[in-house]
């Protein structure tokens, strides 16, 4: 556990007097209007450069170019069936990537739409796998202020019109609009869900305004959590002598991004609902045979706010009113008519026309008064429909019902709860901002870098099988009114029934289901959830990587983390033998080798078509299977549950079993095989490497564990034996006095020091398991990490480099070893935490908040890069590994159970007979045959009750 006195002198961080006007402060102080004293800050005005993408040398490039040319043509292959390939490194977006970030809208798996610091609604997500960087200009908030009679009016777009194509002289659309904050007296402070917007007098000078916006993302909370919505309030306060009307305008154009508002059929129609939440709705027609989405915008009305709408406005000056003549109004009476609630439907754009809505929301602030007005947002997209495969009901469904006008529910919700959802959100978030020991960089760093799970491309569906396209919708709408029909609309309740995981009666499950699996019915249906490697890597849970992020879900939605595992696990024991062609060196193999881990659930067809990866054959790599058995053995010891233990069993047996065909000398120790075999796939391993070495050893310990845990003692008797051979080898093969070589090969970097090279003792650690190793060799390892992958590296303000020459030199060896791995740093970091040496590990992880997340840094806050090089260099933008920041928490406080797992060291209660002292024949006896590596499941059956699975 930290020293309580150990961070006193390193706590500055950005205290918010700094960016705002303390009394300002001061008078928001109420209705949560005021930003928290613990939030990552921007002022408006900052500028957002662009970022430096990252490059390969020459020599690389050279060396590369095979790959290169097959992986062009399999680019060109995939678009030519209208799909684009999970690793596309030659198709540049439209948007370049600036530092303009900020954090992203909605609960997760629904779709997701990120908002800028500067206010910009950009970087839509809401069909699966696809991204539009672009910001939708029209999508803004604005304000009117009239004063004194309407003697004094101000009015401007809440957000500082630095963008190209504004500002144009006798435009009809947006630019004519008054773009007149400059920011320089207006900050943003993010703490992940919630984001605050302070204008401290602009554009009025006697008017203070602080934007709130907040999202239902709730740990442990599997319903909220799931809806795509979003609240934004504005806390108004009038520092001036005379009375203010104040109008605040939501607008937003019918579109999910990049140009999809140009494909026509779109349809707005106005709504009055419930409880005086009031809008309009933006059914948006989407291309390419994908899902409908169904916006909606609104405000509530109360005693002292007055909502208003224009359904429909153009940006062309054709059809409809234009977005001039609408700011006109606005300028001129502050709000719409009442009688646009009753107009009814639009009729359908034309293909090139944008159609927009807004909503206004209009209220008068007395001389030293406050006043608080509320918008939400909200969007529908009830079906995900992947490219190849099946459409299945998101998981919000569950609770909202089928259609695309639950949209209206949704948002009404929002706007009624939402202070419940920060009640909830400050309950679990105070612990940690309260915690004195911390430094204030890593408390807000900790809960932004959750931005992934919401704006990483993720799906959340209903735990059901597939559905029909052509299915009819279900409503659970409450009362609403549209404008031409005043039919009440019963509300909706919460009807379906939990269901389990597995159905072993659903025929419309994937293949790898069996109808003899119900022991794996283990706990209720929370949904089936997919998340990305990264926006630029579309492939849905790639597991050498969800090795390093999942400490976030079993930290925050742990019943997810299991049903990913629950996923896998059936997929281990599954086969694929359509054919693949695999780029690194052209040879065809098979999709996915029954005991091997799949390197992901799929991109196109995800359940159905493991494996997109086609780089290499991951059936070879040797990290895969390690890593099943540690993440199940690890989440199997955090929650306790037996269930969910004994129904992945056979998986965890078949992955350890798969894995002795790579023990080539028969010590026990799993060797690599010459090519980049791991999560570090350009980075190649000759012999028995420091990092697969490690993981191996680590879940052999954490196999013969699990064994014992479930009675199936036999297999914990082999387990221990090997792990005891192959770590005597490991150890004389690779420690060299201070630390592992990077492998036991004669190349130039085979004595590079690897950040990495501690994995698996960081997973014993965080699931109790004993130590690999004695605990000095540990310390010297992490120690030389720190000294020399961190502290050589721009004075350890990068983070920890991947690979380091004994002399102190960065190993050029190949791009992956000359980079930093932003993940990997916060693992390292947790290793160091679990090992007494929290100075250095919060030195090694505050590298990457300094590169990554502070003013001086490169600008990669809320798109956290998966690598960056020395110079600043960015590779693989919005990327799943630097959820791994959630493992340094874990390390500081651990569940209850590995605390009290920790105190027995579960490897001296395994005995082992005197008839397999170190025989081989005996160990091949209990149960391995090393032919067909089937698993002995007579044995298994008599302390599981599993049947046999055929």
């Amino acid at each position: 556990m930290i020293n309580k006195h150990l961070f006193h002198s390193r706590k500055k961080s950005w205290p918010a007097e700094e960016y705002v006007n303390k009394s300002t402060l001061q008078l928001l102080d109420f209705d949560c209007g005021a930003p928290p004293e613990l939030a990552w800050r921007r002022r408006l005005n900052s500028h957002a450069n662009l970022l430096k993408e990252f490059t390969v040398t020459f020599k690389e490039a050279i060396r590369m170019m095979s790959l290169g040319l097959r992986l062009w043509s399999y680019v060109r292959e995939e678009a030519s069936q209208g799909r684009k390939a999970p690793i596309d490194p030659f198709t540049r977006e439209r948007c370049k990537p600036s530092a303009s970030e900020g954090v992203p809208l909605g609960g997760m798996g629904s779709g997701s739409i990120s908002r800028g610091f500067r206010g910009e609604f950009k970087n839509w997500q809401i069909l699966p796998g696809s991204r539009e960087m672009s910001p939708v200009m029209a999508n803004q908030f604005s304000i009117f202020v009239s004063r004194d009679g309407g003697k004094k009016k101000y009015s401007s777009v809440l957000s500082p019109g630095h963008h190209e194509g504004l500002k144009k002289f006798g435009d009809p659309g947006i630019s004519s609009w008054d773009w007149n904050l400059s920011g320089q007296h207006s900050t943003y402070h993010a703490l992940f869900p919630r984001a605050w917007t302070v204008y401290d007098g602009e554009p009025d000078p006697d008017l203070k305004i602080s934007c709130r916006q907040i999202s239902p993302f709730i740990p442990h909370n599997y319903k909220e959590s799931s809806v795509p919505t979003a609240v934004f309030v504005y806390t108004l306060v009038n520092t001036g002598k005379d009375r203010a009307k104040v109008s605040l305008l939501f607008t937003w154009e019918n579109s999910i991004g990049g140009v999809s508002h140009q494909s026509g059929g779109h349809v707005n129609e106005p709504f009055i609902g419930d409880d005086g939440v009031s809008g309009v709705l933006l059914h948006h027609k989407t291309d390419d045979d994908n899902p409908p989405v169904t916006f909606a915008i609104a405000a509530c009305e109360t005693q002292n706010v007055n909502v208003t709408v224009l359904p429909t406005f153009g940006l062309s000056g054709e059809n409809c009113i234009t977005a001039r003549e609408m700011w006109g109004t606005m300028v001129q009476d502050g709000q719409f008519d009442r009688e646009n609630f009753e107009v009814g439907c639009s009729m359908p754009s034309l293909p090139g026309d944008s159609i927009c809505a807004a909503v206004c929301a209009s209220t008068w602030v007395e001389p030293h008064g406050r006043s608080t007005v509320a918008f939400g947002l909200s969007w529908s997209s009830p079906k995900v429909k992947f490219q190849k495969g099946c459409t299945y009901h998101r998981r919000y469904t569950s609770f909202y019902g089928t259609s695309e006008r639950s949209a209206i529910n949704m948002v009404h919700d929002a706007l009624k709860n939402y202070k419940i959802w920060e009640e909830e959100i400050e309950k679990w978030q105070n612990p940690i901002l309260r915690d004195e020991r911390l430094p204030e960089w890593y408390k807000f760093t900790l809960f932004n870098e959750l931005y992934f799970l919401v704006a990483g491309g993720t799906v959340w569906t209903d735990g059901e099988g597939p559905v029909a396209d052509n299915e009819k919708p279900t409503s659970r709408l409450r009362r609403s009114k549209t404008s031409k029909s005043k039919n009440k609309i019963s509300k909706s309740g919460h009807s379906k029934s939990m269901r389990v995981i597995l159905n072993p009666n659903n025929h419309n499950n994937p293949p790898w289901f069996s109808d003899d699996q119900d022991s794996q019915d283990y706990t209720e249906n929370v949904g089936k959830f997919l998340y990305l490697e990264g926006v630029e890597y579309i492939m849905w849970c790639t597991y050498d990587v969800h090795f390093y992020a999942s400490f976030a879900l079993l930290e925050l939605f742990p019943k997810i983390e299991l049903a990913i595992q629950s996923d896998f696990a059936k997929a281990v024991l599954h086969e694929d033998t359509r054919r693949v062609k695999f780029l690194a060196d052209g040879k065809y193999g098979i999709r996915k080798v029954r005991g091997a881990v799949p390197h992901d659930l799929g991109t196109h067809d995800p359940w159905h078509e493991m494996n997109a990866y086609n780089i290499h054959d991951t059936s070879k790599w040797k990290d895969l299977n390690p890593k099943f058995v540690l993440q199940v053995y690890r989440d199997f010891a955090a929650t306790g549950d037996f269930s969910f233990g004994r129904a992945v069993w056979p998986s965890v047996r078949a992955a350890i079993d798969y894995m002795a065909q790579f023990d080539r000398d028969g010590d026990g120790l799993i060797e690599n095989d010459g090519f980049p075999d791991q999560t570090y796939d350009a980075w190649t391993v000759h012999g028995v490497s420091a990092y697969c070495g490690c993981l191996w050893l680590a879940s052999l310990e954490a196999a013969a564990a699990m064994a014992y845990s479930l009675g199936d003692h036999s297999f914990a008797e082999k387990c221990k034996v090997k792990f005891f051979r192959a770590k005597k080898a490991f150890e004389e093969k690779l420690w060299n006095g201070s630390y592992f070589n990077y492998d036991s090969g004669s190349s130039k970097n085979s004595r590079s020091i690897q950040a990495d090279q501690l994995a698996g003792q960081w997973y014993t650690a965080a699931s109790g398991l004993p130590l690999l190793f004695e605990e000095k060799k540990i310390r010297s390892t992490l120690q030389r990490i720190f000294e020399y992958n961190v502290m050589k590296v721009r004075g350890g303000r990068m983070g920890a480099v991947n690979g380091m020459t004994p002399r102190g030199k960065v190993d050029d060896t190949c791009m992956q070893s000359r980079e930093i791995w932003t993940g990997v740093t916060y693992a390292v970091a947790a290793n160091m935490i679990s090992h007494g040496m929290e100075h250095q590990a919060f030195t090694t992880a505050e590298g990457i908040y300094v590169s990554g997340w502070s003013e001086e840094g490169s600008g990669y806050w809320f798109q956290t890069p998966e690598a960056w090089t020395t110079d600043g260099h960015y590779r693989s933008l919005i990327y799943m590994r630097p959820l791994s920041i959630w493992a340094m928490q874990y390390a500081l406080s651990p569940p209850e159970a590995i605390l009290k797992m920790s105190k027995i060291n579960i490897m001296d209660c395994i005995q082992v007979s005197a008839s397999q002292r170190l025989d081989e024949a005996d160990i091949e006896r209990l149960g391995v045959r090393r032919n067909n590596l089937e698993l002995d499941y007579v044995e298994a059956s008599k302390f599981c009750t599993f049947p046999r699975i055929s």
